[in-house]
């Protein structure tokens, strides 16, 4: 039987637990707890709308958020500034750079200013230098929730091949990362890969995070494959044409509700894990 890979159920079941973390981090520490800050710049309507939902949430946990609006003119010695303030700030652990930017900030820069202990959403070159070497960090929100989602299923990786389509460097560069850390072999492909189909068609595990929809054809995947599906596009489709392979494949995820609710949920528990290494 093939397995369906329920994000939103694991997201559900793991926010009760960080409820109760969360519960005891405040008897611990007089009443505080984990704080995650958000930095919008600019009214982008779908970035106002991720935000709310890391707001929503972080308050299902019992934590608190730190929402700061930005307009859109902001430069980057401006948006610099506020993030070293947050920084300093002991009662934020956790800061959340909404992307995208508006195009005049280097928005390098400010996803680096971040503090590595506050890194929660893993967008910095040293968090994810660290990662690739085995050392801690946190990792990238998506695939860590992914290797979360795996691991929660005894998804076997070690040994297996792995082939990620996608290379952006917050989802498939990192995510080959981990599952190279996990003792997967790893092979990493993207929109212009030639003979891309030979490739996934020798993937155990495959990973769509090209970021174009419907991109990889059922036909390509082999049977028994474990298929994740990383994107989201109208009409509730993925990167991949999981309508081919739901019955030949050994486990998938939906789109929706497989990989998305993993990502913010990862973002909180990672925020959690933040505040009882301050609060605790």
């Amino acid at each position: 039987m093939t397995l369906v890979l329920d994000g939103k159920a694991l997201a559900a079941q793991t926010e009760k637990q960080l409820l109760q973390r969360v519960e005891v981090l405040k008897e611990k520490s007089g009443g505080r707890t984990p704080i995650l800050a958000t930095i919008l710049v600019g009214a982008d309507p779908a970035s106002a709308t991720y935000v709310k939902m890391k707001g929503n949430a972080c308050e299902r946990v019992g934590m608190s958020s730190l929402k700061i609006e930005l307009p859109t003119e902001t430069t980057t010695e401006q948006l610099l500034a506020k993030i070293e303030e947050l920084n300093a700030n002991d009662d934020v652990h956790g800061i959340l750079l909404q992307h995208p930017v508006p195009a005049q900030i280097d928005e390098r820069a400010c996803f680096d200013a971040i503090a590595l202990e506050k890194d929660v959403d893993g967008v910095t070159c040293l968090g994810y230098g660290r990662m690739a070497m085995g050392e801690e960090a946190y990792g990238c929100a998506t695939p860590k929730g992914i290797m979360r989602l795996l691991e929660h299923y005894k998804i076997e990786l070690e040994g297996k091949h792995a082939v990620v389509v996608g290379r952006s460097p917050i989802l498939g560069k990192p995510m080959g990362a981990m599952l190279l850390e996990a003792n997967a072999t790893v092979t990493i492909c993207h929109s212009r890969t030639t003979n891309l189909q030979d490739h996934i068609k020798q993937a155990d595990i495959i990973v769509g995070a090209v970021g174009k929809p419907e991109f990889i054809k059922g036909e390509w995947i082999k049977d028994g494959a474990v298929v994740v599906d990383a994107g989201y596009h109208p009409g509730g489709v993925g990167d991949i044409e999981l309508s081919a392979i739901e019955d030949r494949c050994s486990a998938y995820t939906p789109v929706p509700g497989g990989v998305g609710p993993m990502t913010i949920n990862t973002l909180i528990f990672q925020t959690v894990d933040s505040g009882e290494k301050s609060l605790g």
